[in-house]
This record gives structure tokens, C-alpha cells and sequence, in this order.
């Protein structure tokens, strides 16, 4: 196969292709250059992928944190917490307090998230200390997503109208996390553990989906379905069904967290 050089700018061109894949050792005006088809057929792939690579990058990189799809509200504004609460006590135990006392302890708690839930470039940082955050507007049925991150050994979880829990652990830290994320952990009578492993690796962004529609919880983790239209127990109270409507909590298990792209649509 001929590569002709029939002009000093072909020339130029040629030398640097030469220079980038050891195409052309000596080129001489006028006279033909052999290259192997294997080499031009390299330099193709490789041009497109390098031109494929940084398409996708430009892509990323252009990405809108915390802009939610057609139809769903942010939780999360990616400045601050607005919109957001401290945790007192369970539905069960706020029920049992006086106006006043819930609005005291409600206040304390609010004052309390400031030390450890906390904003940094667009995403909510959580340092393993402190109680659970929570939206201030109670949820009944919706559709949910929350990207959220681990480190090793990393362990917490999503409440669903005030109950524990989408589970979110670390799948290597023990037999019992094998299992991977997404479960609903505190399922004694019906199915607690998710169906596929579907956890990126510690250290690396995952994404939620769920959704509630009466006592039924419906999730998936990157994609995959991980929990089919099952019941969601209510851990504080196992003789009633769960409470019909509470707010949505990101747990405190004692781990630094990461969370981000938080959107909620409400359901009839």
C-alpha cells in the first residue's frame, strides 16, 4: 500500500504521523511511502478512540450535579442544607411528645447537623459522627434517587417514612455483607436481602432508585433490581403496618458518607 507525498504541507503530516506510530523512518518529496495496512488500520482505532475518550469526558465533565430529570424535585441544592432537619428519637417516640418538647428537641437537633453533615463542592459529607439527616417534609408514596459513597468498612442507609432501612454497607466486610446493598435490612417476615450484588466498588459512586407506594418498596442499585415490590416492615412498632406518611432519613452508622443527586416525586 502507497503513501504518496506530493507537497511539502503532505510532508509535514506525514512526519508527524511518522513520529506519533514509527510509521516513516526517511521520507523524500515525490516518492511513494510503504506502511503496512496493520499500521494505518492501528492509527484509525486509535484515533477514534482517543476521539471517543474525550467525547465522553467532555460529556462528564459538563454534567449538572443535583439538577433533577423531568418531574422530580431536589432535596438536596448542592449549596446547603435546606430543606433538611436533625433526627429526634423514632416516629413512635415523637408521637409520645408534647408540642413544645418536640419543637425544643427539634431545634437542638437542627443546631446539632451543622458540626457534622456538611456541603463540600456540590456534595452532602457526612464525618461519622452525630445522628441521622432528615427531610423536613414528610414523604407517603414517591419515586427516589440518591447517589451516595463508602469508604472500607462504610455502613448506612436509606429510612423510608421514618424506618430503617435500604441498606448500604461495604459487601466485603463480612459474610453478612456479602450480600450487597440495597436490601431492606430489618425485614424479619418478609424478603431483608436484595436479590443481585450490584455495588460499585468501595470508593466509587452508586445510585438508588426507589420507590414506596403503600407498604411496598421497590429499589434498584446502578440499575439492577434489587428489591421487587416488597413489603417494608416498621421496625418500631412490628404489630402495625408502616407509618403512612414520614421523612426520608440518611443514616448515621459511625462512617464518613457521601451523597449527591438527591430527587424526590411524589406519588397519589
Amino acid at each position: 500500500m502507497h503513501l504518496y507525498i506530493t507537497n511539502s504541507k503532505s510532508l509535514r503530516t506525514a512526519r508527524k504521523l511518522s513520529k506519533n506510530i514509527n510509521l516513516v523512518t526517511a521520507i523524500r518529496m515525490n516518492q511513494p511511502c510503504w506502511v503496512s495496512l496493520r499500521y494505518l488500520l492501528y492509527f484509525a482505532v486509535t484515533t477514534a478512540i482517543f476521539v471517543s475518550h474525550n467525547s465522553v469526558k467532555s460529556v462528564t465533565a459538563a454534567e449538572k450535579l443535583n439538577c433533577p430529570p423531568s418531574g422530580f424535585t431536589a432535596l438536596f441544592n448542592g449549596k446547603n442544607l435546606n430543606g433538611w432537619k436533625g433526627l429526634v428519637g423514632s416516629p413512635k417516640s415523637r408521637a409520645k411528645m408534647s408540642a413544645e418538647d418536640l419543637a425544643k428537641a427539634q431545634k437542638e437537633a437542627d443546631a446539632r447537623i451543622h458540626q457534622h453533615w456538611n456541603v463540600v463542592d456540590g456534595v452532602i459529607v457526612f464525618d461519622g459522627k452525630g445522628k441521622n439527616l432528615c427531610t423536613k417534609k414528610l414523604y407517603g408514596n414517591f419515586e427516589f434517587y440518591v447517589d451516595w459513597k463508602i469508604k472500607a468498612k462504610g455502613d448506612s442507609g436509606i429510612y423510608l417514612r421514618g424506618s430503617p432501612q435500604v441498606q448500604i454497607w461495604d459487601p466485603a466486610l463480612s459474610k453478612q455483607n456479602a450480600v450487597g446493598s440495597g436490601g431492606l435490612y430489618n425485614n424479619k417476615k418478609n424478603p431483608s436481602k436484595p436479590l443481585v450484588i450490584a455495588d460499585n466498588p468501595v470508593g466509587e459512586w452508586n445510585t438508588f432508585y426507589i420507590k414506596m407506594v403503600g407498604e411496598r418498596v421497590t429499589v434498584k442499585l446502578n440499575g439492577k433490581l434489587v428489591v421487587d415490590n416488597t413489603i417494608l416492615e416498621n421496625y418500631w412498632e412490628r404489630d402495625k403496618p408502616i407509618y403512612p406518611k414520614e421523612s426520608i432519613e440518611l443514616q448515621n452508622h459511625g462512617n464518613t458518607l457521601y451523597f449527591r443527586n438527591i430527587y424526590v416525586k411524589e406519588l397519589p
